[in-house]
Formats: structure tokens, sequence, C-alpha cells
């Protein structure tokens, strides 16, 4: 009987490795995670445009708290504290997301040094309701 219990405990914890292995290689990374990168694209734009722009500011408060909801959201897909961690202390990454940020910014009409372009960014998407306008006021 004992030899069956420790047969049947081993293939419960193989059957569990491989389980948690396969979600685990399932996962696309959060580099990968369309709302992840988009939200921290559209929060590294607003701030920009909070530092860059006199008469606009980031809203901090929303900021952080939208912020939290996609960290909420990757932990949703199944990505653990470590590995959030992890992606966001990422330099390589850091420097993807602000140079997308940055031509992001660009190609909605912010020129680098011309600080009002970045005001009149700043305001049309405020108008326009999308999530960069939401983080700024």
């Amino acid at each position: 009987m004992s030899l069956k219990r420790n047969l049947i405990h081993s293939l419960l914890l193989i059957t569990g490795f491989v389980i948690v292995a396969g979600a685990t290689a399932a996962k696309p990374g959060l580099n990968n995670e369309a709302r992840i990168t988009n939200g921290l694209i559209d929060t590294a734009i607003a701030y920009e445009i909070g530092r860059k722009c006199d008469s606009l500011e980031p809203r901090i408060i929303q900021g952080i708290n939208f912020l939290y909801e996609l960290r909420s959201h990757a932990q949703s897909l199944g990505y653990t504290s470590a590995e959030i961690d992890s992606y966001i202390e990422n330099d390589a990454e850091k420097d993807r997301l602000e140079a997308i940020a940055r031509d992001r910014l660009r190609a909605l009409g912010g020129v680098e040094g011309e600080w009002e372009t970045y005001c009149e960014v700043g305001r049309a998407q405020i108008a326009a309701g999308t999530q960069i306008g939401r983080l700024l006021r």
C-alpha cells in the first residue's frame, strides 16, 4: 500500500509540474501583452506632456491607479509579481517603450523642443477622451 501511495504521489507531482510548466510556457511575455505595453506607453506620453507643457499637468493619482490596474490585469493573465517586477525593472524594455512613446508623441504632432506642440497634443487627447487625455488635466 505504501509503494502504491508513493507512486500515486509521484505521478501527481509530475503531472503538476507538467501543467505548471505548460502554463508558464504558454505565456507570451509581458512585452507582448498589448494592453500592458500600450498602457505604459500612454502613461509615458502623458507624463512627458505634463513635464514639458506648463498649461497641463499629469493626474498623478489617476496615473498611479491606472498603473495598478495594469498590474492587476497582468496578474489576471497569470503573471507573478516577480515576473511583473522583472519586466518593470528591465532597462532594455524601458528604453524600447520610451522610444515607442517618443515616436507616437511625434506622430501625434509633438515636436521635441517646441513644447507648445506637446500642449496641443495634450489638449487634443483630453478632448478625444483617450487614455493619454485621461491622465492629464
